[in-house]
C-alpha cells in the first residue's frame, strides 16, 4: 500500500511552504503516525506535526445534446506536515 500518492503544489500549498509547511496526497486509511514515518523515511526529513484533512468528492453536471451526464469527481484525503527548522522537501530535484 502506497501511503504517498502524490505531493499538492497548488498555489496556497506553494506559499506555506516558505514556512516549512507541505502538503501531501495520501491513502484515505493512513494515520497521522503511518504519514509522518513515510515522509521521514521517504525525504529524509524531520516531521513536527500532521494535519488531515478528508475532501468529498464534487458532483458535476455535463449537459450533451443527448442526455444529462451526472458524476461525482473522486474524494481524497491531504495532509499537510510541518517539517522542522531548517529542513526542506525540494519537490523538483528529479526534473
Amino acid at each position: 500500500m502506497a501511503i504517498l500518492i502524490k505531493p499538492l503544489v497548488t498555489e496556497k500549498v506553494s506559499a506555506m511552504n516558505e514556512h516549512g509547511k507541505y502538503g501531501f496526497v495520501v491513502d484515505k486509511s493512513a494515520n497521522k503516525v503511518q504519514i509522518k514515518k513515510e515522509i521521514e523515511k521517504v525525504y529524509g526529513v524531520t516531521v513536527e506535526s500532521v494535519n488531515t484533512m478528508v475532501h468529498p468528492g464534487k458532483s458535476k453536471k455535463r449537459y450533451t445534446k443527448s442526455r444529462v451526464i451526472e458524476g461525482r469527481t473522486p474524494a481524497y484525503k491531504k495532509a499537510v506536515v510541518q517539517v522542522a527548522e531548517g529542513d526542506i522537501i525540494d519537490f523538483y530535484s528529479g526534473i
